[in-house]
């Protein structure tokens, strides 16, 4: 009896948690040293008094009367707590209190066990509002601003009244990250959502969707047409002054209002027809606002055509792939070419890649699409090394949606098992948004391309958020500069600086680098001028359908 007393002892004051005995009148006639750790108050400071001299006052008197009620029912309580150490710091505390009882069933003491849980508590909050805000502007997100309007549109049905959602989407954004860096275009957000907050009511929500979208949700609206003054409201706080970045910018919004519950009874409906009528704002000419409308549901049933035909044209062969060449800016010789890819629309001509390539990508058609282009273009290449020409490499654009699905690998290794072509005579462009959205993953995929024999190009360089600590990690062997910085040359001081760069630091780590929308003379004259490796772009040649690519090009 005596050891077990004795392991009782230790199992007590060894314990990690803190361990609180009291008489059955509340008095403290035991603690351990845990108690003391966590607390701050020593056993002679405490014993003989209640432990009521923790308390923070930031609980509820009814959790107390809760706690009371089970330990006289059940003998047993377990919750939460904030209490208050000795030096007045607050802290959290997960706590079991065990009445105890003898032989006879009389109650002799009762047994506080508790942790301190502050910094757990913390670390979940912490996860919980990273997972519901934007990290840039520290707005609602996406799953938060759903859950909020959901409630919101509750609220409205309980009380027989409206709300509108207005989606709002910033004017010629792309143009500042282009031109300006995404730093840049990141201050822009953040200014425009501290407008947009101060501007809303309390009871309001602002919210980031993503890119320069931003949603809305006004609530207790008397009438629609009180949207439409909140929507003026956004675009003269927006436009009455400049945003201040450095330089000054004018930003515009175009903005599209749904209003429940006419406009829709959910939450996907309402969201839906807000930016389907942001579209409409846009096409009126921009920096201006729209309503959902009977008639936009015409556009909304042109795009669902026109997604169904896309999903078509692949199996009806309405797809074709245009090469445009890329030559050396040493010797002129030809190097390769680029396939890109146009869609034959029956009835409605050839349509080219930007009034189809944003709804492959959000519809997933992009993936299928794809792999058809460089199905297609490898089987091309190979009969051309099989007849004894020179197309030299083959490029293919592999859009973000592609590689994030992690399917690259299978469609290359499919192309080159189909076609016969060697590896070497493919090189794939992939953006630089695209390797540094999934950037842990990317380096395992390209490793696994190169490992192929497959060459790797960075897309659009210099428009994306990579870091140079990271590029060096990428297996890749060439920096495509974007369009927007050879669109200036040699004009623009700015772009010159930028292009110079590029190929500096590109050669630094042993890259090729390639000029695209290279349209003038001066243009080329530059780039060569600056150690620029490669060219593409109108001045030496527009992309071309496979067959008058090849007569030009390669039957000499």
């Amino acid at each position: 009896m005596e050891e077990r007393l004795q392991q009782a002892a230790t199992v007590f004051d060894s314990s990690a948690e803190g361990i609180t005995i009291t008489a059955p009148d509340g008095r403290i006639i035991a603690v351990n040293r845990a108690f003391s750790d966590i607390t701050g108050y020593g056993e002679h400071e405490v014993i003989g008094r209640n432990p009521r001299i923790l308390q923070s006052g930031r609980q509820d008197r009814e959790i107390y009367r809760q706690m009371w009620h089970e330990l006289l029912t059940a003998g047993r309580w377990q919750g939460e707590l904030w209490n208050r150490r000795k030096d007045g710091q607050a802290f959290l505390e997960s706590l079991t209190i065990s009445a105890v009882k003898d032989s006879e069933g009389r109650l002799t003491h009762y047994v506080g066990v508790f942790s301190d849980i502050t910094e757990l508590r913390r670390a979940h909050d912490q996860l919980d509002h990273q997972a519901h805000h934007d990290p840039l502007t520290g707005l609602p997100n996406r799953l938060l601003l759903a859950d909020r309007l959901h409630k919101a549109m509750q609220r409205a049905h309980r009380e027989e009244g409206e709300l509108a959602v207005l989606f709002l989407d910033l004017d010629r954004f792309k143009i500042i990250n282009d031109t300006l860096g995404h730093q840049v275009g990141d201050r822009v957000l953040c200014e425009v959502a501290r407008r947009l907050r101060r501007l809303m009511r309390e009871s309001d929500t602002v919210g980031r969707l993503g890119g320069d979208e931003f949603l809305i949700i006004v609530e207790r609206i008397a009438e629609p047409g009180a949207a439409s003054l909140v929507a003026e409201k956004i675009l003269t706080v927006l436009h009455e002054a400049p945003v201040t970045v450095g330089q000054e910018f004018f930003v515009g919004a175009s903005i599209g209002i749904s209003v429940f519950p006419q406009d829709g009874n959910d939450v996907e409906t309402l969201m839906k027809n807000a930016d389907v009528a942001m579209y409409r704002a846009k096409e009126r000419g921009r920096n201006t606002y729209d309503f959902f409308t009977k008639a936009l549901t015409g556009s909304s049933l042109e795009r669902l055509q026109m997604e169904t035909d896309l999903r078509r044209a692949i199996e009806r062969g309405d797809l074709r792939v245009y090469l445009q060449p890329q030559f050396s800016l040493r010797d002129g010789r030809l190097l390769g070419a680029e396939a890109l890819v146009r869609w034959l629309r029956p009835a409605h001509g050839l349509v080219m890649p930007g009034e189809f390539i944003r709804l492959a990508e959000e519809s997933g058609l992009i993936v299928a699409i794809g792999e058809w282009v460089l199905l297609t273009a490898a089987g091309h290449w190979a009969d051309w090394v099989a007849a004894g020409l020179a197309p030299g490499v083959l490029s293919i654009n592999v859009s973000g949606v592609e590689f994030s699905r992690g399917g690259i690998e299978r469609t290359a290794r499919k192309a080159i098992a189909i076609s016969g072509l060697t590896a070497c005579c493919i090189e794939l462009e992939i953006t630089e948004s695209a390797i540094m959205s999934h950037a842990e993953s990317s380096v395992q995929v390209l490793d696994n391309l190169r490992a192929m024999g497959i060459s790797l190009v960075i897309d659009d360089f210099g428009t994306g958020y990579s870091s140079l600590a990271y590029l060096k990690r990428l297996p890749i062997n060439k920096l495509k500069i974007d369009q927007s910085f050879v669109r200036g040359l040699p004009a623009d001081i700015e772009d010159c600086a930028i292009t110079r760069a590029v190929i500096a630091l590109a050669h630094s780590l042993q890259l090729t680098v390639i000029a695209e929308g290279v349209e003038s003379g001066l243009q080329r004259d530059f780039l060569a001028g600056a150690g620029c490796d490669e060219m593409q772009g109108y001045l030496c040649g527009r992309p071309l359908p496979i067959d008058e690519y090849r007569q030009r090009f390669l039957d000499h």
